[in-house]
């Protein structure tokens, strides 16, 4: 008998009956975060992810379900006051704005990244790095579920300023028709997934029957693998999308699934493995990305675990990113320092063929800045680092070093090494930016 999927959100989670063992005092903080934070769930997660006996320290709660954590303790009293008082709700939605505000909605120069054809603006599309085109299809902008640690959360709070969309794929085809130093259109969200195979198929064949003789590979960057399996088996038309991946591997351009798992209990379902399965069956790729979270994966055993796991059913470890400095960041940041630590503990656990996976890397605002490690040059302790993709295709490859800083998270927290007074990229960036 198929799955049915069931939504639950700030309106309805306590409904789960595995929430009668829940107590009062997190019941009350999931309602105030989730006043500011985005927050949406599935009975697949419910059901089939969360160890209930543990959920305080369940990671697959902590990655579903809002912890007090996640909001500073002002924005939280802030809201509290207001939830406790009985406000009304313009007044509840007026004080999350003013918050969200304060949470850097759009990290890493995302507003810099919009690209034009014809003196318009596709705000439904990202060009940041030269081979590498974002769509993110109007259709495609929720999840299945959300995570709390999301740097796209603008895309579900209802802020439609904050948010990247498009319904028309035609401008985009027109745009990478016209740069053809593009090889790769990553369809991305929210998560793409969740549309239906009637408009999925629409996208991907009006990209097919464009021809485009640069475009090499359709990424679909999507977390359904972990947080509904049962999209690929049992959902009425999955046996459609799965026909539509076909269509493009037999069109002999790459499919490439970006599948986004955070923790290794997400592989361990009969319900995933079954999937997994069909996907590469049609000749699609399976890449794993996940960032580095504390209190969800910050352990370089849940890290050799995951990618071991992975390998086994096929799929090819992608990144570990470094939680971008967005949203709860405060909550689930790693400093630099660990992890490059977890990271190399992780990596050295595992076999060449899982070594495909590349990090810690900070996506932000100057490219994909890889942490190389940690070391001693002339008497200094530094950082060593390197792009990974950057703004410039030439800052590539190229080594540059910070000053060792142990509270470092992120790059916006380092600082040049040997007296220098700026990284090698940061004049020509300024230049970029001010375009």
């Amino acid at each position: 008998m198929p799955m049915k999927y069931q939504i639950y959100t700030s309106r309805n989670y306590r409904q789960i009956t595995q929430f009668k063992s829940v107590r009062k005092e997190h019941l009350r903080d999931i309602d105030v975060v989730a006043s500011v934070l985005p927050f949406k769930t599935n009975n697949y997660v419910v059901d089939e992810l969360i160890d209930w006996d543990n959920y305080q320290n369940d990671p697959i709660f902590i990655l579903n379900f809002p912890q007090r954590g996640m909001l500073q303790p002002n924005h939280f009293e802030t809201m509290a006051r207001l939830i406790d008082s009985n406000a009304d709700a313009p007044t509840i939605k007026e004080a999350a704005n003013k918050i969200r505000h304060q949470l850097n909605p759009h990290p890493a120069g995302q507003s810099h990244n919009v690209p034009e054809i014809n003196g318009q603006k596709l705000t439904g599309a990202q060009h940041k790095y030269d081979e590498t085109m974002l769509f993110f299809p109007t259709q495609g902008q929720t999840c299945h579920a959300y995570c709390t640690f999301c740097f796209r959360w603008p895309q579900f709070t209802g802020m439609d300023n904050l948010k990247f969309a498009m319904k028309e794929v035609d401008d985009v085809i027109d745009y990478i028709k016209a740069h053809p130093e593009i090889t790769d259109l990553l369809i991305t969200g929210g998560d793409p997934m969740v549309m239906n195979a009637n408009i999925l198929d629409t996208y991907i064949s009006r990209v097919l029957e464009a021809k485009i003789p640069h475009l090499q590979t359709i990424r679909i960057g999507t977390k359904s693998l972990a947080f509904w399996p049962y999209r690929y088996i049992s959902d009425p038309d999955a046996e459609d999308v799965l026909k539509i991946f076909e269509k493009v591997t037999k069109a002999g351009i790459t499919l490439a699934f970006m599948a986004h798992f955070n923790h290794v209990r997400e592989l361990e379902t009969e319900a995933v493995q079954e999937a997994v399965r069909r996907i590469r069956a049609t000749g699609a790729q399976i890449r794993t990305q996940s960032p580095l979270l504390n209190h969800i994966n910050a352990s370089s055993k849940v890290w050799s675990d995951m990618w071991t796991k992975q390998v086994k059913l096929g799929m090819i470890p992608y990144y570990m990113f470094v939680a971008r400095d967005t949203g709860a960041q405060e909550y689930f940041g790693v400093s630099l320092t660990r992890a490059w630590d977890i990271f190399r503990n992780a990596y050295n656990k595992v076999s060449g063929i899982a070594r495909t996976v590349r990090g810690p890397s900070m996506s932000c605002t100057p490219g994909k800045v890889k942490i190389t490690g940690v070391t001693e040059i002339q008497g200094e302790k530094v950082f060593v680092l390197e792009f990974i993709q950057g703004r410039n295709r030439e800052w590539v490859n190229r080594p540059f070093f910070a000053k060792y800083n142990p509270k470092a998270l992120w790059m916006d927290d380092l600082e040049p090494a040997f007296g220098k007074k700026e990284f090698f990229f940061e004049e020509e960036l300024a230049a970029m930016l001010l375009d």
